[in-house]
Formats: C-alpha cells, structure tokens, sequence
C-alpha cells in the first residue's frame, strides 16, 4: 500500500512540475528600431537570444522591432500608461531626456557590477548614459567618424588642421577639399572640439565662456573661412551638394564618415581605392563625434532582476563580437586587441578614433541646444553674422535651455 501511494507521488509530481516550470518562467521584451529583415535582427533573434535562453532556462526574450519614426513616441507613450517594454536600444541623445523623466532604471544603484561593467567601455559612449551624476544605461553599439580621402588626390593624409588647410593651395580646379552636410551638431562638433572648443562647462550647466569661448569661435571662423573661399564645399550651407557622388566621381578630396561607409564603398565601387585617418588635430587633438545606441531597463518593468541579467548578457565579449560583425561596431574598449579588429579591414581605425570620440552634449534639452548652435555656425557660415557676435547669443539661449527655461 505504501509503495502504491508513493508512486502515485511521484506520477502527480512528473504531471505537475512541467507546469509549475512553465508558471516560474518569464518572458522579458527588448524594443529595438533593427529592420526586421536585416542582419542585425536576424543575430540578435537567430543567435544571440537563444544562447541567451540557454544560459538562462528559465529566461525567454521577446525581440520586438519598431521602425526609427516613432519609435521615441511610442516609448513616452507606453512610459506614461505604465506599460511598455523591459529593455529598450535606445538612441543616445535620448538617454537624458528619458531618465529626466523617471521613466529609466538607474542602473548606478540597481547593479552591484556596475562599475566593472562601465570599466570596460569607451569613455565617450559611456557619458551619453549619465543624469545628474548617475548612469541610466549602458552603451550597446557606437560608431565615430573618421576622414576619409581619396590618396589620388591626397598622397598623404593631414596630422593637423593647419595641415589640411595647407592642402586647399594645390587643389585641382573644380575640387572641393572637404564637404559635410550642415551645420547640426553631427558635423561641427569634430572641428570645434579639435580646435579645443566645447559646447558648455563640464559639468553641463552653462555654455557661456565655451559656446562663444575663443577655441570654438575660431573653429566655426575656420569652417567660414574654408566654406567661402572654396576650398570646403557649400554643403554645409544647403547647397545639396551629393557628397558620396563627388567623392566617389573624384572632385571631393575627403569627407568625415562612419563604418556604414564601407560597404557600399565595396559593394558598389570595389575597385575604387581610399584612405583613412584620424579626425586632423588642432590644440584639442583629434577629436570626432560619438554615435550609437544604448541599452536600458524601464522603471517600470515587473521583472528587473531578469531585463538586468539581459543587460549584463549584451555588455559580453560574444554578444558584442557577434553583433560586430553586422556592423554594430562594439562598445567595449576591452575587446580592441581581439584579433577580429586587429584583423578587420576597417574597425580599426574607427576603434583608434573612439579612444577620443566625444558625444554631444548630453542632456535632456540637447535638440533645442544643437538647433541653437547649428543656426548661429549656418549664419556665420554664409557670412551674414560675426563669428564672436553669432556665439555671443547662441550662448545666452543655450544658458537658458540648460536652466531650463
């Protein structure tokens, strides 16, 4: 009888711990703006998620993409109804407003191994994270911009501004030696902080005495300079000049861009041949401009302790190689001597540059800040404004907007 009465036991316990099991498991979900079909979503969704599920059996991860339109809507909407994502890649000029919100874990406090985890990534991706002296997330991929030049039209790439400058004397006719694509913060920041410029104090509380400090009114005086006498093309100014088609058509010399260049560069013009080198140096050093996304935890999630484990998963050596060899170039200064960089036809220069890369301002009122430079460097640029006179008042407004008012 008692035999008979433990193996019934054992036949209810087999019927019931599958369930039990299913019950105990949690399903966390990553928002992403990686188009379905490309091959980022397909490692993180084909990859890395079920190695991650392995790991962590009791852990399943729902990968949902949103297109780039929206996407910053739909989490400021989903916050406010206390709905919403665990974990969100979000765009790291983001990042401050949203913690500014309240609607972003600060993972300073939640992870025990946060300063081991921050120890191991770029300088520059990690500030984008930071609010009033805590850090809301962790970078996930970034990217900089690095010069670009043809070598049949530059043999040897300049260490220096002065030195590119020099160049403008022996360019062919109809040749333009630099172009960008405005004055937004994207393109103008690399030559103001190379000069030794900046936008506001450290500690990102006033922009007057740096905004309109002598370094960086000097670096959009140079881009003046070079924009009106011809050597850098109008682009900056809206002349809708196709940059990659002058580039490649051979009447511009250089231009800054991203690791997103190399593959048209070698799908579409495979024969064609180009250099690449550090951002030109000025007082600053070679400084250029920090991209990318980061990876939060939304306050609001109802399994912390799992989006976190998530979190920790994607600052891994295999998450970051994996997902670099899909172009989302890795965050972790660690991995720079892994002989895929050291190997790679491109990384590495882009790893060289982000040693130094900054990111651009990070606060919540950054848009309206970098509207407010753009439009008084476009002034200065067509020569309707002083230099000192056009950062003299984008000052007083970037001062206003870091108020708050």
């Amino acid at each position: 009888m008692k035999t008979r009465i433990i193996l019934a036991l054992l036949f209810v316990t087999l019927l019931v711990a599958p369930a039990t099991l299913a019950q105990d498991a949690v399903t966390i979900t990553f928002w992403h703006t990686y188009n379905e079909i490309s091959p980022e979503n397909e490692t993180l969704t084909d990859v890395l998620i079920p190695m991650f599920e392995e790991e962590h059996p009791g852990i399943s991860v729902e990968s949902v993409p949103y297109p780039y339109d929206g996407f910053r809507q739909a989490l400021l909407t989903s916050a406010a109804g206390g709905e919403g994502p665990d974990l969100v890649r979000l765009d790291i000029i983001w990042s401050p407003e949203f913690a500014e919100q309240g609607i972003l874990m600060n993972l300073s406090d939640a992870l025990p191994d946060f300063d081991e985890l921050a120890a191991n990534v770029f300088e520059g991706p990690l500030s984008t994270n930071m609010y009033e002296g805590s850090y809301y997330g962790l970078p996930l991929d970034t990217n900089t911009r690095i010069l670009v030049y043809n070598p049949a039209l530059m043999e040897t790439a300049p260490e220096t501004i002065d030195d590119f400058a020099a160049m403008c004397d022996s360019l062919p006719e109809d040749t333009y030696l630099f172009s960008d694509g405005g004055t937004y913060g994207w393109a103008i920041l690399p030559w103001i902080w190379s000069f030794g410029g900046d936008v506001t104090d450290e500690a990102m509380t006033t922009a007057t005495g740096y905004v309109n400090g002598e370094a960086t009114v000097a670096a959009v005086q140079f881009l003046a300079d070079m924009v009106q006498s011809g050597c850098f093309s109008d682009g900056f100014i809206g002349s809708g000049i196709d940059t990659w088609g002058s580039f490649f058509g051979g009447t511009l010399v250089s231009m800054l861009e991203g690791p997103w260049f190399y593959p048209t560069l070698e799908g579409q013009y495979p024969d064609f041949e180009t250099g690449a080198a550090l951002m030109p140096a000025g007082d600053g050093g070679h400084i250029s401009v920090v991209g990318g996304e980061n990876v939060v935890v939304m306050a609001s999630t109802n399994h912390p302790e799992e989006a976190l484990e998530f979190l920790r998963f994607t600052q891994s050596d295999v998450y970051q190689l994996e997902m670099s060899k899909v172009g989302q170039l890795t965050v972790l200064s660690t991995l720079i001597e892994d002989e895929y960089f050291t190997d790679h036809p491109y990384y590495g220069m882009f790893l060289e540059q982000l040693q130094t890369a900054q990111a651009r301002t990070p606060v919540p009122a950054y848009n309206d800040i970098e509207t407010v430079l753009g439009d008084a460097a476009h002034l200065v640029l067509r020569g309707e404004m002083d230099a000192q006179e056009a950062m003299d008042l984008a000052a007083e407004e970037i001062d206003a907007l870091l108020a708050g008012n």
